[in-house]
């Protein structure tokens, strides 16, 4: 069993920038391969970014692709999104996931993701 924790999500202006963390614990949450999912009011959920349990690759959706970036503090058990130039469309909850398949990429559908956190709202105004 793994739980996860984010913070930093809140209110910023286009072209802000947000930090989000997610804190994980749990039988062997280091061996995970972690990802962000974020889900607009209306939408289905969406991949944002992954990074594998080692933190030596990372796969992002398109539309954030040099504006985010996702890593990993094995020592403190943290995942990180940095999240730089935000837009409008940005705006959800954003949420952690923790995939057992650790060392895999490109696993972007939810399904795949076993355990999640609550999640931390982000809002972009323009």
């Amino acid at each position: 069993q793994v739980q996860l924790v984010e913070s930093g999500g809140g209110l910023v202006q286009a072209g802000g920038s947000l930090r989000l963390a997610c804190v994980g614990s749990g039988h062997a949450f280091g061996n995970y391969a972690m990802g962000w999912i974020r889900q607009a009011p209306g939408k289905d959920r969406e991949f944002v970014a992954r990074i594998t349990w080692s933190g030596l690759s990372t796969d992002y959706t398109d539309s954030v692709k040099g504006r985010f970036t996702i890593s990993r503090d094995i020592a403190e058990n943290t995942v990180y999104l940095q999240m730089n130039s935000l837009k409008p469309e940005d705006t959800a909850v954003y949420s952690c996931a923790a995939d057992m398949l650790g060392d895999y990429r490109y696993r972007i559908n939810p399904e795949d993701y076993a355990y999640w956190g609550q999640g931390t709202q982000v809002t972009v105004s323009s």
